[in-house]
């Protein structure tokens, strides 16, 4: 009895399993403020196929696959707005974790990237 009121008072010990938060739960919201500060100036990439540079002036250069393109960005609603570049246009939710980031909309698999000063490119 004593072991079975020790595993219901400790759930983790000694278990195998973990009471430390996973690393999904380390990502919070940000706002529409936060979303402006963090990104502007920066560049979102998944370190292969594609990338965001996103300008002061609320223009985008982006890449995929090795073409080029531009686009726009702003912030609505506590959203990043995007259009142009390799992703669908639309609006997204900003979720963050250190340098990675989730681009976050209803219906849709998250894009996940990590956000760092611009790469030079020719």
């Amino acid at each position: 009895m004593k072991r079975i009121c020790a595993v219901l008072l400790f759930p983790g010990l000694g278990l195998g399993l973990s009471t430390a938060p996973r690393a999904a739960d380390a990502f919070h919201l940000l706002k529409g403020s936060e979303i402006r500060t963090k990104v502007t100036g920066m560049e979102l990439t998944d370190g292969v196929h594609w990338s965001y540079v996103f300008g002061r002036d609320g223009r985008t250069r982006s890449f995929s696959l090795g073409k080029a393109g531009a686009g726009t960005w702003r912030i609505q609603k506590d959203e990043l707005c995007l259009t142009g570049g390799p992703g669908v246009p639309g609006c997204y939710q900003v979720w963050v974790s250190g340098q990675s980031v989730e681009l976050r909309r209803e219906g849709t698999i998250p894009e996940e990237g990590t956000l760092q000063k611009p790469e030079r490119r020719p």
